[in-house]
């Protein structure tokens, strides 16, 4: 109980993915019911084995996902939706099984699933649907009081999918 007898308001975490298929973002952020007051809770990079099939990729991605799942109890994920343009199809083919595996990943562990498209994501965070991976970094740096910005960039992705999707649910 508060001091005037209250309770203090619920917390929730939100997973934030950057899918990737050499490196993986991921960021926990907690906040108050509104996603107003977010706290970083933990970020970092799944680095996957370049050089191993897809295949190996998706699963040592599967079971690294679990475990941060499990070690962070998050109840919701938040995952960009695949952005594709003609001259990058393959790309966002392949990054497609990537999101596939956060995505299956998020349903055993039961999360609730939010996604934003990657501008809507920059928009929020910067103010700018275009902007540069410099920026998204500079910019939750200063939203959380980071010392510097995060690296690599897919870091500081995940931290804005988090934080997006705190605010949204």
């Amino acid at each position: 109980m508060t001091p005037r007898g209250r309770e203090p308001a619920p917390r929730r975490r939100v997973l934030g993915i950057d899918p990737g298929l050499q490196r993986t973002g991921y960021a926990c952020v907690e906040t108050d019911e509104f996603g107003l007051q977010a706290r970083l809770v933990e970020a970092g990079v799944i680095r996957l084995k370049q050089g191993t099939p897809l295949s190996a990729r998706l699963r040592q991605l599967d079971l690294e996902l679990a475990d941060a799942i499990t070690d962070l109890a998050p109840s919701i994920l938040a995952v960009e939706s695949v952005f594709t343009h003609h001259k990058n199809l393959r790309t966002a083919i392949l990054m497609a099984h990537a999101r596939g595996v956060v995505l299956l990943a998020g349903q055993r562990a039961g999360l609730s699933f939010v996604e934003f498209p990657p501008a809507t994501v920059k928009k929020a965070m910067t103010g700018n649907g275009n902007a540069s991976k410099r920026q998204m970094q500079v910019a939750v740096a200063a939203e959380f009081g980071l010392a510097k910005p995060p690296e690599p960039p897919d870091v500081a992705d995940a931290i804005a999918i988090a934080l997006a999707g705190a605010r949204r649910s």
